[in-house]
């Protein structure tokens, strides 16, 4: 069964004539009737009752029609969004994230999106927020996930929302836990000895600006980490630190513990130039980054959540 001898049989049961049929398929009607012939062998069914005043369906033949319609609409359509994607044949995609997001999020975009379109260049850049913003003006991005609510990128560029996350609070799983309850005060973690990243980091002034708004000095052990060497601290038991939930998934070696009172979030948002329109694969590009989001929202259950202004 193929789809050429569905659209003979559908074209045959409109019309209720096999020579109409032909001539609208432009086909011979020989042709036409090996083609029903062979789908009824098929089947193992006849489909049609054929008389000279024209054809009509058996029962069998009844109820194939709804099917065939239904698949050829079917592969209509996937006709259509090949078309749509045969931009993707070829191209490239230049991506900007903190390095927060790229042992995380950006990890499984890319894998994903290079699993779907290998023919697609892709182009990384790991940088703060601000740096990003920066690259993205300056045509050097097509994309950026940021992590900052600089009022000038509003004005700039297309910011779109994708999850809020919450900072929690992560020890060793070898180290016993740093507190019996569900979650702890910011006093009490900054009593600990902590693991912080380097100055430029945002999640660093993020937590900076909560101790100092507490009116807290917390016990720093080790200064100026970046992502991967600071978690694998923490895993050796050197400290705590304080992370987004999302580099929690896939970390056996870690436990986490949220942090009491006003909770310390971040929003994670996709920034494009407001004047460029997007190519086809930055379009898909963005579609792969929404759902991957949502999927690690998913994942990491109460510590992070879609944001609600998505859109």
């Amino acid at each position: 069964m193929n789809l050429e001898q569905l659209g003979s049989f559908v074209e045959v049961a409109s019309l209720g004539n096999f020579t109409r049929a032909a001539d609208k398929l432009h086909l011979a009607q020989p042709s036409l009737s090996r083609q029903i012939s062979a789908l009824e062998l098929d089947l193992g069914a006849e489909l049609f009752h054929r008389a000279r005043s024209g054809s009509t369906l058996t029962t069998a033949g009844e109820a194939l029609l709804p099917l065939a319609r239904r698949m050829l609409a079917d592969a209509a359509s996937v006709r259509h969004e090949l078309a749509e994607l045969a931009g993707l044949g070829r191209g490239r995609v230049r991506l900007g994230a903190t390095p927060t997001l790229c042992i995380s999020l950006v990890a499984e975009v890319l894998s994903a999106f290079h699993a779907a379109h290998p023919a697609i260049e892709l182009h990384l850049s790991e940088q703060g927020s601000r740096l990003l913003l920066d690259e993205l003006a300056a045509g050097e991005l097509d994309l950026a996930l940021i992590t900052t609510s600089d009022a000038a990128a509003a004005e700039r560029f297309t910011v779109t929302p994708l999850l809020v996350e919450e900072l929690v609070v992560i020890s060793s799983i070898a180290s016993p836990p740093v507190t019996p309850r569900a979650t702890i005060a910011l006093d009490e973690v900054a009593a600990l000895p902590q693991i912080v990243f380097s100055s430029t980091y945002d999640l660093r002034r993020t937590t900076d600006a909560a101790f100092r708004a507490a009116g807290l000095t917390p016990d720093v052990v080790l200064e100026g980490a970046e992502m991967d060497a600071l978690l694998r601290f923490v895993e050796r038991g050197l400290g705590v630190a304080i992370v987004p939930a999302m580099v929690l998934i896939d970390r056996p070696g870690l436990r986490s513990v949220r942090l009491g009172g006003p909770a310390l979030t971040r929003t994670i948002s996709l920034a494009r130039p407001a004047d460029v329109a997007p190519t086809a694969a930055v379009e898909v590009m963005q579609h792969t980054i929404a759902a991957t989001a949502t999927a690690f929202a998913a994942r990491a259950g109460t510590s992070m959540r879609r944001a609600s202004i998505v859109r």
